[in-house]
């Protein structure tokens, strides 16, 4: 009987923070990867932490703001394929935090600002870009490769 080898997929959380019709979004700067593009705050779900914990983990970490659990509403999961890899994108929606949103890591991060999500700017991440019209159209779960 042949057995076949499990393949490992990177889970990642994404913060779909809203203000109204305006979702906050993040460029990413000296990382080598997508540098240049908007993105929403993000992050790797770290050995032994929860999807919930990661995404209120990298708000305080990259945007300085607290979550809170009960405020928090998963809206989408994303089955990501690129380069050999595989990884699953939880996004998580809140429209309650504290403290006001600013740069945290400038060493990642040249720009933060509130975007209006239906007319996004063309340097912005396609596969947020994708996912982010699944949401609008009320699609939780996708596939892209």
């Amino acid at each position: 009987m042949t057995h076949k080898i499990r393949h490992k997929i990177t889970p990642e959380v994404y913060l779909l923070l809203k203000r109204n019709e305006d979702g906050l979004f993040i460029r990413r700067f000296n990382t080598g990867f997508e540098d240049g593009l908007y993105t929403l705050v993000a992050g790797h779900v770290e050995a032994g932490e929860s999807f919930s914990e990661a995404v209120i983990r990298e708000a305080r970490e990259e945007a300085g703001i607290d979550l809170q659990l009960e405020h928090l509403k998963v809206v989408h999961v994303m089955h990501r394929k690129y380069d050999r890899e595989e990884r699953i994108g939880v996004f998580v929606q809140a429209e309650t935090w504290l403290n006001e949103p600013h740069i945290m890591e400038p060493h990642k991060h040249d720009d933060l600002r509130w975007i209006s999500l239906r007319s996004l700017p063309s340097n912005t991440s396609s596969y947020v870009k994708f996912a982010l019209d699944k949401i609008q159209n009320s699609e939780f779960f996708s596939e892209l490769s």
